[in-house]
């Protein structure tokens, strides 16, 4: 049976990979394989549990209970028949992470006081601080912590105790004889109340609505018992059945009553309307859930009938997971393998913030761990970038999951069709320089770890030719707009202006002639003639933007001839007579 007392609620810590992550150059490679679990592609933050541990250091356990203050595992255990040579029944106590034992406390008192080994069936309440309250046959009540030689122990008058839980205050425990329903003291058992009802197998007990909840299997019904009065205020019939009953238990956040019955688990709200049936997989039966408030999330362990003859059968049990608010299913369905009814009934119990689970395995004598996972969820995307080639570039995203997901990055080149893996971009920081050839690829990072896979949003890389000046210019002239020539210096004296280009720049027009005695400045070059300046003469632009020499030199020889043609000519004229 499960604890019957609500744990401290708490929150499961996840691992958070904040992973500052840099872009490749462009890489091939082959398929890209999971980052990390089995390659399967998950829903971000799809929550898993998995076997991590399995302790068998404590007999043949038959509940568990996490101390909601010292965090240790209490475990109410019989003797292993299999180990003849030492008696493993008791109460023991265990680290939870290892299972390692801490201390078994295996003496209690018998009916007369006399201290002897007792096996523990039911832990009802843990003590405050450290220890818990149990039940031990035939009517035993005794209570211990960590450490302790002995129980204390009384023994509770009348038949034999069927069944117990914790009681509606902290002095006090409710068992049941039968169908008889008592308030018993702790510290002595004596009976302070009790009530008689038509029949009874188990009950439990909503101490924050003052409710005891009290399932009667043969009969297919509840009784709802006010803790005030202790007496029955109200009869709520359970469906047809074959009369098989599992556990009755109390959430004890939404005050719902959770039976499990047959093959089913009815549940009714805290005034007893039926809210819905939930149902297990071939011939499992429910033998024990648990609740956590910190995920309102109900946990239900389901043991296989144990008798492969039967259809459905397969030895194996399953532990489901469900939101108490829907009842719809929160997890995939873990399964236990060789948990079935034949030994016994199996136990759970659940860390606060459900990170962790135990379930006890009545058939192999052992516990098992399983630990809350979560799938990768992408936290931060990486952005697109447009940079110049050169440029060192990166990107960044984040993911967190449980465990800590791992990571590796891709790089698509066809538009994000298929995806290759950049080799050794395993790492949080991977940098490169951007090449003009990685223009137009895109980049992801994948996450993945025992969950699932999970990917970041694509990321362009857009690269473009660098914006830089190659040689000097005329006037002022860029790399893209040629400068204007410079101006054209001064004629020789008494002729021709001599030069048309400019002595710093690369092309222009034809300086002026100069007049006789003087020669007078260039004009300016054409514009838009070179891409550079003074070492770098280029033609552009018009007819006349050859070089600044060559036009000047023509110019100079046509003022000569002119000149020349003048005097031949005033040589050639008669004179003239009288």
């Amino acid at each position: 049976m499960t604890p019957r007392h609500p744990l401290t609620p708490g929150r499961a810590g996840g691992a958070c990979a904040a992973l500052a992550l840099v872009l490749a150059s462009a890489a091939t490679g082959s398929p890209v394989s999971a980052a990390g679990g089995e390659g399967a592609d998950a829903a971000q933050g799809t929550v898993a549990y998995r076997s991590v541990a399995r302790f068998a250091t404590a007999g043949k356990p038959r509940d568990l209970l996490l101390h909601p203050d010292s965090k240790k595992l209490y475990v109410g255990s019989d003797d292993l028949p299999e180990t003849a040579d030492v008696n493993e029944s008791g109460l023991h106590v265990l680290d939870p992470a290892d299972g390692k034992v801490r201390s078994t406390v295996g003496q209690a008192p018998g009916p007369t006081g006399t201290l002897g080994r007792r096996a523990v069936r039911q832990l009802l309440a843990p003590l405050p601080g450290d220890g818990a309250v149990f039940f031990y046959p035939l009517r035993g009540i005794g209570t211990a912590k960590d450490g302790d030689a002995a129980a204390a122990g009384a023994w509770v008058p009348g038949a034999a105790v069927t069944h117990a839980t914790a009681g509606l205050t902290p002095s006090t425990v409710l068992v049941a004889q039968g169908p008889v329903l008592s308030e018993v003291d702790i510290a002595t058992a004596a009976v302070k109340r009790s009530v008689t009802l038509e029949g009874g197998d188990g009950f439990a007990v909503d101490a924050a609505r003052g409710t005891v909840w009290f399932t009667d299997i043969g009969n297919r019904r509840m009784y709802r018992i006010d803790a005030a009065t202790f007496r029955v205020a109200a009869t709520v019939e359970l469906p047809a059945g074959e009369g098989f009953g599992g556990f009755t238990e109390v959430d004890p956040e939404t005050g719902a009553v959770w039976v499990g019955l047959d093959s089913a688990v009815v549940v009714h709200d805290a005034t007893g309307k039926r809210l819905g049936t939930l149902r297990g997989t071939g011939t499992d039966m429910p033998r024990a859930a648990g609740f956590d408030a910190a995920t309102h999330e109900a946990f239900v362990v389901w043991q296989d009938a144990g008798d492969t003859s039967q259809p459905g059968s397969d030895n194996d049990g399953t532990l489901t997971v469900h939101r108490t608010r829907d009842l719809q299913e929160a997890v995939k369905p873990v399964v236990l393998p060789g948990i079935h009814v034949q030994l016994g009934s199996a136990a759970v119990a659940v860390e606060p913030g459900g990170a962790a689970v135990f379930v006890s395995d009545p058939v192999a004598g052992r516990i098992i761990r399983l630990e809350r996972s979560t799938s990768p969820r992408v936290t931060r995307e990486p952005a697109d970038r447009s940079v110049a080639a050169g440029t060192e570039v990166s990107l960044t995203a984040e993911a967190e999951g449980t465990p800590r997901p791992t990571v590796a990055w891709q790089v698509s080149t066809d538009a994000g069709r298929t995806w290759q893996a950049v080799p050794g971009a395993t790492s949080p920081t991977y940098t490169f320089t951007a090449a003009l050839s990685d223009s137009g690829r895109r980049y992801r990072a994948e996450f993945g770890n025992d969950v699932g896979v999970g990917r970041s949003a694509e990321a362009t890389l857009t690269v473009t030719i660098p914006h830089t000046t190659t040689g000097g210019s005329g006037d002022g002239g860029s790399a893209t707009t040629g400068g204007t020539g410079g101006t054209g210096s001064a004629g020789s004296a008494g002729s021709a202006g001599s030069t048309a280009g400019g002595s710093d720049g690369t092309s222009g027009t034809s300086g002026t002639p100069g007049s006789v005695g003087g020669g007078s400045a260039g004009s300016p070059g054409s514009a838009g003639a070179t891409v550079g300046g003074g070492d770098h003469p280029t033609a552009g632009g018009g007819a006349l933007a050859s070089t600044g020499v060559a036009v000047a030199s023509l110019a100079g020889s046509a003022v000569v001839l002119t000149a020349a043609g003048w005097v031949l000519m005033r040589r050639a004229r008669p004179r003239s007579t009288g």
